[in-house]
């Protein structure tokens, strides 16, 4: 056992460039430092990708040895690599423009094209992604507190969130509708407490302008009773001025 501990150490001091490598490898990836395998290739972020089948058992066969190994997030993973780590596929995704570039050769054009033909051009039109800090899931890009950023993510202050918002949510701006003031209840000074609703209103009044409101709402009710019973008194005198009248259907 310490033999074969001591062949990993030398394998692995050669593998990994020295005492320093190793060290460094050990702190951040784990048993990494330890692993070798066949290197099949790697991705925009640096991530490089290994494969041994012979030492391990299936699922701990293929891994990731990360670009950024001092702050390395699985999201930075690329969904075409992350097929092949968890064997959804065999082939790796560096051998794909091999593979194009293959049956891009049997495609028989329909017409001449100006766009050079690598093998690339035979899937169609092809925009260049870019993502934070290469993460494909950008759930994790948004801000830990008002103007502070996300120093974890290396989000700066006042940066814009990426994660997805579903439509209709307030954080979606383009669900955000414009806000439209129906009055202001300090028109008269020029304007300073606009209100969008009643209710909006009712939350900026005072305590005292709330009294003064009840005040004028009791006011107008007994105004508005005191009409109906005057209205009512002028029926009355109509009716009995006219006399009691004939009832119709009486015998």
């Amino acid at each position: 056992m310490v033999y074969g501990v001591i062949r990993s150490f030398q394998a692995a001091l050669k593998y990994r460039g020295g005492w320093r490598g190793l060290l460094e490898h050990m702190y951040t990836n784990g048993d990494y430092p330890f692993k070798f395998g066949t290197y099949m290739g790697h991705d925009a972020a640096g991530n490089r990708y290994y494969e041994n089948r012979v030492d391990y058992p299936f699922g701990q066969h293929r891994w990731v040895e990360p670009g950024d190994i001092h702050n390395f997030d699985s999201a930075s993973i690329p969904p075409e690599w992350h097929g092949w780590m968890t064997s959804m596929n065999d082939v790796p995704p560096s051998s794909e423009n091999v593979f194009i570039k293959e049956k891009g050769r049997d495609i028989i054009p329909l017409d001449r094209s100006s766009v050079p033909s690598d093998g690339n051009s035979a899937v169609g039109h092809q925009e260049p992604v870019m993502n934070f800090h290469h993460l494909h899931n950008l759930t994790t890009v948004r801000s830990r507190g008002w103007g502070i950023g996300n120093p974890i993510v290396g989000l700066p202050p006042g940066a814009k969130d990426s994660y997805y918002t579903q439509p209709g949510s307030p954080y979606n701006e383009g669900s955000v509708r414009p806000r439209v003031d129906i009055g202001d209840l300090d028109a008269a000074k020029g304007g300073g407490r606009p209100y969008k609703s009643q209710k909006w209103a009712d939350r900026l009044r005072t305590p005292q302008e709330k009294e003064e409101l009840e005040k004028e709402k009791r006011r107008i009710l007994e105004g508005a009773i005191e009409r109906e019973r005057e209205a009512a008194r002028r029926r009355r005198a109509m009716m009995a001025a006219r006399g009691s009248g004939t009832v119709v259907g009486s015998a």
